[in-house]
């Protein structure tokens, strides 16, 4: 083989390996809990909520969030899905608070209601999915938060 191939193939692989060392081993998955969902005035049929997001930060280096793609299911029934774009930076251990707006799907909230209406209890399941683009060369991260609505008012959470 020339020498030419074999200097391209060692600068190849200096290369990746420059590039694997810049991705941290040590990474750990920021946490995202839910701190409020209310329902908001709407002009359609369709009802809109606001889902209220805390986002925390466990790594050194800051969190730039290019996108967030989420679902809400209210037992079982996937009501609410959306996505953001316009997100804030989290610094290194730092956290922040992020607002989502979200259109329910209206035959999911019918069949939800319904279901509702037939079984009487104090409480409401919910399972919160998250997939967090860290934009570059970093890998999706994928949350989930599951818990409970008390239909008095409090906000339970399961660990997952």
């Amino acid at each position: 083989m020339p020498r030419c191939h074999w200097i391209l193939i060692l600068g190849s692989a200096v290369l990746m390996i420059a590039g694997c060392a810049t991705l941290s081993p040590d990474y750990e998955t920021p946490s995202v809990n839910v701190s409020a969902i209310r329902a908001l005035p709407s002009d359609s049929i369709a009802p809109r909520f606001e889902i209220g997001l805390h986002i925390i930060n466990p790594n050194r280096g800051a969190l730039k969030l290019q996108g967030i793609a989420y679902s809400l299911k209210l037992d079982g029934h996937k009501i609410l899905t959306g996505v953001a774009n316009d997100l804030p930076a989290i610094d290194g251990y730092g956290e922040a608070d992020v607002t989502l707006i979200a259109t329910t799907s209206l035959l999911s909230s019918i069949r939800f209601f319904s279901d509702l209406m037939n079984a009487q209890r104090d409480t409401i399941a919910f399972e919160l999915n998250a997939k967090l683009d860290l934009g570059g060369l970093r890998p999706m991260v994928h949350v989930g938060e599951k818990g409970e609505i008390s239909l008095s008012g409090q906000t339970r959470q399961r660990l997952p």
